[in-house]
Order: structure tokens, then sequence, then C-alpha cells
């Protein structure tokens, strides 16, 4: 099973506040799809990409939210362990910093 897979919870530290968000992976055939959770939606991740590097499992995904505002989001994370960091971007706008954790597996 690949390292991503369960339900995760997000925190991203924005110019507004910190939101957070529920994300959901899972592997069907050796590839991985995702889910994100948050801000009264649910949407599919696309272009999620995984691959094992010597500082945990590496991941990048795509995915567009309308809440709070209209925003296509890229992601770009490491998973060691129960433990995700990394960045998000929306557009032009400056990185925003992400920390999850596993919440079940």
């Amino acid at each position: 099973m690949n390292p991503i897979c369960g339900d995760w919870r997000l925190r991203m530290k924005t110019p507004i506040g910190t939101i957070e968000a529920n994300y959901h992976f899972e592997e069907h055939d050796g590839s991985v799809t995702g889910t994100a959770h948050g801000a009264g939606e649910a949407v599919p991740l696309t272009d999620l990409e995984t691959e094992d590097t010597p500082d945990g499992q590496h991941a990048t995904w795509r995915q567009q939210i309308t809440k709070p505002l209209r925003l296509n989001l890229e992601y770009d994370v490491t998973i060691t362990g129960d433990s995700l960091t990394g960045v998000s971007r929306a557009g032009r706008l400056p990185q925003t910093h992400v920390t999850g954790e596993r919440v079940t597996r």
C-alpha cells in the first residue's frame, strides 16, 4: 500500500488565517487517487503523483476549490510516517506552509 493512503487532517497557514481540510487518499490497481473535504465542499485531486525519496514519500497534486475563494491550488509535500509537511500555492500568490497528520490508515 502506498504510504499516503488513508485519511489526513491538513492545516494551511494563509495570509487570511489557518485553514483546515480533510483529505482521503486510496490506491486502486497501483494508482493513487484523492479527495479534499473542507469549507462545505468535496473536490477531487488531479495530477496526483507520489515517489519514494530518502527523506520520505514525496507527493504532488492539484485541486480546484470554490470556497472560501475560487482558486486553483498546487501542493508539494513530503510524508514521513504519520506526518506531512510542505507547501501549497494558488496561482501567483505566495506559497502557503502546509502541515498535516494521519487520522486513519
